[in-house]
């Protein structure tokens, strides 16, 4: 009857996890990047990008990019990794494209847009402008002349607007060989009395990040004030509690951050500012920086510089600016608790990556070092499983001795690990040394972007997306595409089977409920792992093959529990 109890939970606790986890994991764990292929009567076909197709969003307001570019005088900026221009009206940063990453992997490919002008698609830009006491300042509507033929990191543009009452506002727009403007805002006082004048700056976009925000990986609003990173604010939180959160810092920035872009404003590090997320009409959502206000007496003028960051979260480059000055500015990536061991983590990935020219080889690698480190901690724990199953059957008969007697068995037990020299938690200790190590492996594949478009073998072209080869459609010769929790790839279905084996050697547990939840715990992580990242996944499966032979090598040291899990 017992039995009959434990085969039903079981059931019951697989379908649980198979039909509840997509919708579980959808909030608690990152998302794979979207499929780039799919296969296709046996041929692996691109997927489309949503964001790049024109039927994509119906709302009659939306304007055609190409023609919205071309109703206003506009700066071209070019550098090795920005590509865009700067638009007149209104002095706005509002057209930024990343060359040196793609939409896709195919050959023809768009490269990805960041920055988009306003009544487009995905309208996204940053702005720069002036609140002034006694005084007409720019809007979005003031026609700037400029001062440079194209923004490059070797040629600055200089805006410049008269207001016609003795006041002539200047931007001075300079750009690095990455992914950083920066912005000297002046104000010449010609008139007759004096005036006040506060800079500011803003990023404005339309719409949350297509990147859901997670347990483990946050994206949307996103800051640094006064030493500390803020990762609290969502934009479901603009949305349903006030309309704005406002911050007051010495040092930090504040912008928007997706899973692999960021856009963000960097005032002085040495200037007090206030900072603000708001949200503005319908899905519109702003982050904006004002600096202190300056009286300026007739014949008097007043610089203040911020600087814009638009680009990719690329792990030197981040740790570069935050070298220069930018405090704490690598944590625009999430890299959560285990910030100072994933570090060293990302350091090593990378060194092997560049090493051996394959992200695929080099987790492979990355795997073997780790369990490489790890071995004398598995050492540990698996001499103290093979004492702890040693002494197993006096357990039991204790256990039947003192069924009714529950301080005596206590007390009993206790004895019996004294006079048997054994440890129950000694295994224990090695798990949750390891945890750590490997929860901080995942984040390092799942978080970085140099993990994005990149091939590994055969019909793997890009690890951070999904196994695009499914079984239960015949490898895409059946025309139909299986939901997510029947999308199961051939990395899969391998990393079920490495588990099996792996629980196969596995000390047998005396419990029947236990011994029936590691029989199909193999076939539901097959199911809870298959969207996953083909990355993470090669990761898993080396991981798996590594502990069988680690396993195989200890019951060769430890024949009690090599006869046990025989048994």
């Amino acid at each position: 009857m017992d039995d009959k109890k434990n085969i039903i939970l079981a059931v019951l606790l697989t379908a649980a996890i198979l039909f509840g986890w997509p919708y579980v994991s959808h909030y608690v764990f990152p998302v794979a990047n979207p499929p780039v292929t799919r296969i296709e009567g046996g041929k692996t076909m691109p997927v489309a990008n949503p964001a790049a197709d024109p039927a994509a969003d119906s709302v009659s307001a939306i304007r055609d990019r190409t023609i919205v570019l071309r109703e206003s005088p506009r700066v071209p900026i070019r550098t090795p990794k920005l590509l865009g221009s700067i638009n007149l009206k209104g002095a706005r940063i509002d057209d930024i494209v990343l060359p040196t990453y793609k939409e896709t992997i195919e050959k023809n490919s768009a490269s990805v847009r960041l920055y988009s002008p306003a009544g487009t698609q995905d309208s996204y830009f940053a702005g720069f402008g002036w609140q002034g006491e006694g005084l007409k300042t720019p809007n979005k509507d003031t026609l700037w002349t400029a001062q440079g033929s194209a923004l490059t990191p070797t040629s600055p543009v200089t805006l410049t607007w008269n207001n016609g009452a003795g006041q002539l506002f200047e931007i001075r727009l300079t750009v690095d060989q990455n992914y950083m403007i920066s912005a000297a805002q002046k104000v010449s006082n010609t008139g007759a009395g004096a005036v006040g004048v506060k800079p500011y700056a803003y990023i404005s976009r339309m719409g949350p990040s297509k990147d859901v925000s997670t347990w483990t990986i946050h994206t949307g609003p996103i800051g640094v004030f006064n030493g500390a990173a803020n990762y609290g604010v969502n934009f479901k939180d603009l949305d349903e509690g006030p309309s704005s959160q406002q911050f007051q810092s010495t040092d930090g920035w504040i912008g928007f951050t997706d899973k692999y872009w960021l856009s963000a404003l960097v005032p002085d590090q040495k200037t007090a500012f206030a900072g603000q997320f708001q949200k503005g009409a319908g899905t519109q959502y702003q982050a904006d920086v004002a600096l202190n206000a300056t009286m300026l007496a007739p014949g008097k003028a007043a610089t203040q510089t911020l600087r814009l960051f638009v680009g990719a979260k690329e792990v030197k480059t981040l740790q570069a600016y935050e070298r220069d000055g930018i405090k704490l500015f690598d944590r625009a990536i999430d890299w959560g608790w285990f910030y100072w061991f994933e570090q060293p983590i990302f350091a090593l990935l990378h060194w092997l990556f560049e090493t051996l020219g394959n992200f695929g080889a080099a987790i492979i690698c990355l795997t073997f070092v780790v369990r490489g480190l790890m071995f004398p901690v598995a050492q540990r724990q698996f001499a103290s499983m093979a004492a702890m199953r040693a002494v197993q059957p006096k357990m039991k008969a204790l256990q039947d001795k003192y069924k009714d007697d529950k301080p005596r068995l206590q007390q009993e037990m206790m004895e019996l690990y004294k006079k048997e020299k054994v440890n129950p938690l000694a295994g224990c200790l090695p798990i949750f040394i390891q945890i750590p190590i490997f929860f901080a492996l995942y984040k390092v594949l799942q978080l970085t972007i140099e993990m994005r478009h990149q091939p590994f073998v055969l019909w793997i072209r890009d690890l951070s997306a999904p196994d695009p080869l499914h079984i239960v459609n015949l490898f895409g010769l059946l025309p139909f595409t299986p939901p997510s929790f029947l999308a199961i790839g051939v990395l899969a279905v391998l990393l079920g089977i490495s588990m099996f084996f792996q629980f196969k050697l596995n000390p047998a547990q005396m419990d029947p409920m236990q011994q029936q939840i590691f029989s199909i715990m193999p076939w539901m992580m097959m199911f809870i792992m298959a969207p996953f990242a083909a990355g993470l996944l090669v990761y898993w499966i080396t991981n798996n093959c590594l502990s069988m032979a680690q396993q195989w090598w200890l019951y060769k040291r430890h024949p009690v529990l090599s006869t046990a899990t025989a048994k």
